[in-house]
């Protein structure tokens, strides 16, 4: 019984601890439900207490009601720490379920976030190749140019000598 109170006490402190994060609102709900458990537990073994020094009988002895009496409000503390394991079952379900959507949202992010790095090398890379085409173009563009402005002094050359030559004559 004493391994009970302890293990409902140190339950109560690691939910109060887990008061401060910060919580959905069924998870909230059910932490208010054990508390209310935890309460009501509380107020029968105060009535518990009292029944154990409550003494009818003659010559102030306890009766077989007082004792009936103290076991049956027992019984029904018995009975609510069963509910209240029940309870912290289900929160505990609750707490579970958060952390396997948060593993889910941290691995459908990590994903979505390699795929975002591979479409950026991607589009990288094909820029790199875009930009040594177009330098290549330009190259080829200035040979163009130079040979289109050679052959234009070439042809502006031999015509030039050509009219010297008929003037000659």
């Amino acid at each position: 019984m004493i391994k009970n109170l302890l293990l409902l006490l140190l339950l109560g402190f690691g939910l109060q601890a887990a008061a401060f994060q910060s919580d959905t609102s069924a998870y909230q709900i059910q932490r208010l439900k054990i508390n209310g458990l935890l309460a009501e537990r509380s107020e029968r073994f105060g009535q518990y207490d009292q029944s154990l020094d409550a003494r009818t009988g003659i010559f102030g002895f306890q009766t077989k009601r007082d004792i009936k009496n103290s076991n049956e409000i027992l019984r029904q503390i018995v009975l609510n720490d069963n509910n209240i394991f029940k309870e912290l079952k289900i929160l505990m379900d609750y707490k579970d379920q958060e952390v396997k959507e948060v593993i889910n949202t941290a691995n459908t992010t990590n994903s979505r976030i390699g795929a975002y790095m591979l479409s950026i090398k991607k589009l990288q890379d094909q820029n790199q190749f875009l930009k040594k085409e177009a330098q290549q173009a330009e190259k080829g563009k200035t040979f163009y140019v130079y040979v289109i402005i050679f052959l234009v002094l070439a042809l502006g050359g031999t015509a030039f000598v050509l009219l010297k030559k008929m003037k000659k004559i």
